[in-house]
């Protein structure tokens, strides 16, 4: 009897951070005092416009389908945002709403890859990157910088690409590095992709996130085909920016053709996002935009906090995050294997990470700095108690003296 589950399904990998979180999430259960260094979502709260507009919506008793690719004021609000942020005119059939950005990305691969084509993936990569190709029968072809950089090389790009190359996948700022590839970088990826014919999509997520009075380069600047046939894509979406994880609403900016393409694929599987959620990101988009700048002061604050307490980490090398809530310390020092470090960090020092492997950097774990600045410096501190054997032998987790035993 042949096996109940596809072959396409046993290929996919399990998310990296389900057994670890399962096992955080027991032991939170035991009363035991894990810090949790792993999350991808700001701890702020929804911004109040969209809870007003969700709000008045919900009042209406009138929530139903909306168009599969989205409500007109939504459209209008992200074709607002990317001439405001992109100096990009684009029209609303430029623009498919999606349930989430991942959700944005998985109509664009299911569009345009047929089996075996290529996807060119620089590391440190977003985890469900490869998954998803794999997903749309595509193959992922991951790119790794021979010099320990996290931003990609043009020359490692190019040398991966082949006959079967359909598209770049690039994400800056990164997840999870914290990177914010140049503009250097950015004019030579676009000019190539066009030149080559390829998909570029730009996973901007992020977009906005970045430090140090900078802004992220537009790859529309860069871009010479202005035509209805071209190639490059940007995923964007209100998750990150607006710390609103949890309202699962995207979107993509596309030619027309493309994008009338993602939306019948759209149509045959999520249909149409959620009409209260839709009416919350024009709110979040069209509402005052202080709060964004808040939510990158604070996340600003907290990489100088993080960094600060890696750097006197011995053994640990940092490079200091231009952008997102994350960085991918190396930890090679005291473990090659990202996994069991995780492991074993989860099980004496009760702090969760994440392996590095998964993103395509072993010896590396991701950290986050969106949560509180008590958890970082408290999840760093036994961090380095757990590990350093410069660091004092005993150490309070919680209200509970430990002693270092197992060095």
């Amino acid at each position: 009897m042949s096996n109940s589950i596809s072959l396409l399904a046993r290929s996919i990998a399990e998310p990296p951070t389900l057994k670890l979180n399962e096992k955080a999430t027991i032991l939170k259960e035991q009363g035991q005092p894990v810090i949790h260094l792993g999350s991808g979502e700001p701890k702020t709260k929804t911004p109040m416009d969209a809870i007003l507009a969700a709000a008045g919506k919900l009042a209406s008793a009138d929530i139903k389908y909306t168009p599969t690719d989205g409500i007109p004021a939504l459209k209008k609000a992200v074709i607002r945002y990317t001439e405001e942020n992109y100096g990009k005119i684009v029209g609303p059939e430029n623009v498919l709403i999606s349930a989430g950005a991942k959700a944005a990305l998985y109509a664009l691969l299911v569009t345009i890859l047929d089996p075996q084509d290529e996807v060119i993936i620089p590391a440190p990569y977003w985890v469900s990157y490869p998954e998803m190709v794999k997903l749309c029968t595509g193959k992922p072809v991951v790119v790794t910088p021979e010099d320990g950089r996290f931003e990609p090389r043009m020359k490692d790009i190019e040398a991966a690409v082949t006959s079967y190359t359909k598209a770049v996948i690039i994400n800056s700022p990164n997840n999870p590095s914290g990177a914010v590839y140049s503009e250097k970088f950015i004019g030579e990826i676009v000019e190539y992709c066009e030149k080559k014919g390829l998909y570029l999509i730009m996973d901007d997520i992020y977009h906005k996130l970045v430090f140090d009075g900078k802004t992220p380069p537009s790859c529309y600047k860069f871009a010479k085909d202005q035509s209805e046939n071209s190639r490059l894509v940007v995923i964007n979406g209100v998750s990150k920016l607006y710390a609103m994880t949890g309202f699962r609403i995207g979107w993509a900016v596309g030619n027309p053709k493309l994008i009338a393409a993602m939306n019948n694929i759209q149509s045959q599987t999520t249909s149409c996002p959620s009409a209260l959620l839709q009416i919350a990101a024009v709110g979040a988009l069209t509402g005052i935009q202080s709060y964004v700048d808040g939510l990158r002061l604070t996340l600003e604050n907290n990489r100088n906090i993080m960094v600060r307490e890696l750097q006197g980490f011995e053994g640990v090398k940092i490079t200091k995050p231009g952008g997102t809530f994350y960085c991918l310390p190396d930890f090679r020092a005291y473990n090659k294997d990202s996994v069991a470090l995780s492991k074993f960090l989860l099980e004496k020092a009760l702090v969760v990470t994440v392996p590095g492997k998964e993103f395509g950097m072993e010896g590396h774990l991701r950290l986050s700095y969106c949560g509180s600045i008590k958890e970082i410096t408290e999840g760093i501190q036994r961090m380095k108690w757990a590990l350093d054997p410069g660091s004092p032998k005993e150490i309070y987790i919680g209200d509970r003296r430990q002693v270092r035993d197992w060095k």
